[in-house]
């Protein structure tokens, strides 16, 4: 069956149905239209100034809140896909944030919850340069950090996630999903915590380098226990009874030449914590499991297959090219992806809208895959071009 006659089937499918059909080689209606939140709210603040919505609405917004719907619906997008509930899987409790030292240009040093000494400057909106690091060596791990990686029930409670469920999902009295306009139905997620990105948050791309030859030993015992800790908080999770969609991972670590981890590495430390959620995840029923991480991952993706995560997500285009088409001639139809559309055409033109809609038509008609901007949207991206994005996508794909 071609994937155009399969598109074209039960037209009252749910945005829930028909996201988990595509990704299941299933049936369905048609092509959701999907986005991954927007830039740090600047992008939505702009908007607002502009006058495209209501600064209150772009004050509100978050990624899978009610104004996030609203805002999607007005764009023309079906939902975000980071809409999900997040077990507190990281430092816990963070450290207090204090200024460091401050400079005559308004330029400070910050101590952030990470521990981590950062550079702040006025009006700056990427990420800030990282100048010291309290986790330095094992006195500093058994004197500030293990702790704050041990499992609790105060991290996450069953009522904390079927609470969520409930504001995430909506039910008719028969207990049957049901769709209107008003209403959110998305899939919804368990995000599985950060295996090693946050690893390299705390220690640092140049500690965490250093650390895995000048004490393999602690290096170990850290993705150990972070290790330890997600698989605990995915376990509480989804013993709370919570009808759950997907899992999902984190990581960023990657960049445009490649993983800021070797992959030998990241295979022998780090897959096996992979593995082990994602078994628990499939006994669960959840057969869908991405994975977040910027930049060229080529490297990493057959590790991540072989310890259970099947979804790229978010692809990212870039200066590299990132594109779902080699993967699956390398690795087959058991690799699925969300996302690979280009979103810096949101700051060009229709013509370039037009294009790289034309250039994902191939994408879909491999199956399993779901075109997403790839990454926040910008804040250069312009109101009018992404409504087109979204008209053009449901003319082309509906």
């Amino acid at each position: 069956m071609s994937e155009k006659a399969i598109s074209r089937r039960d037209s009252s499918m749910t945005h829930r149905e028909r996201a988990l059909a595509v990704l299941r080689y299933q049936p369905y209606d048609r092509m959701p239209i999907v986005h991954f939140g927007f830039w740090g709210g600047i992008t939505l603040q702009k908007w607002a100034a502009q006058g495209h919505l209501p600064a209150s609405e772009a004050e509100a917004w978050s990624d899978g809140n009610a104004m996030d719907a609203v805002i999607s619906a007005r764009l023309g997008f079906d939902f975000n896909y980071q809409n999900m509930f997040s077990p507190h899987n990281r430092l816990w409790p963070g450290f207090e944030g204090k200024v460091v030292r401050e400079f005559p240009d308004g330029t400070r040093h910050v101590l952030n919850g990470n521990g981590v000494v950062v550079v702040s400057k006025l009006d700056a909106t990427s990420i800030p340069s990282e100048i010291d690091h309290l986790l330095k060596d094992r006195p500093s791990w058994e004197a500030h950090y293990k702790r704050r990686y041990q499992w609790s029930e105060e991290r996450v409670t069953h009522a904390s996630v079927r609470d969520a469920e409930k504001k995430a999902l909506r039910f008719d009295q028969g207990g049957r999903e049901v769709l209107r306009a008003s209403e959110w139905t998305p899939p919804y997620g368990l995000h599985c915590g950060s295996l090693f990105g946050q690893i390299r948050d705390v220690l640092g791309l140049e500690n965490a380098c250093y650390l895995q030859v000048d004490d393999e030993g602690l290096f170990g015992e850290i993705v150990q226990t972070v290790g330890d800790l997600s698989f605990a908080c995915v376990k509480y999770a989804l013993e709370s009874g919570a009808r759950l969609d997907f899992a999902h991972f984190w990581e960023d670590i990657s960049f445009k030449n490649g993983p800021l981890i070797s992959p030998t590495v990241f295979a022998k430390k780090v897959g096996p914590h992979y593995r082990r959620i994602t078994d628990l995840v499939r006994q669960y029923g959840i057969d869908i499991v991405s994975l977040d991480s910027d930049g060229d991952i080529s490297a990493l993706v057959p590790i991540w297959l072989e310890n259970g995560v099947n979804t790229m997500f978010p692809i990212e285009v870039g200066t590299w090219g990132g594109n779902i088409r080699p993967w699956r001639e390398k690795y087959g139809r058991g690799l699925l992806g969300v996302g690979g559309m280009d979103k810096r055409v949101f700051a060009r033109d229709r013509a370039a809208v037009d294009a790289e809609i034309e250039r994902l038509k191939p994408l879909v008609a491999l199956g399993g895959y779901i075109p997403c901007p790839d990454h926040r949207i910008a804040p250069d991206a312009e109101w009018d071009l992404v409504r087109y994005y979204c008209e053009r996508m449901r003319e082309t794909f509906g």
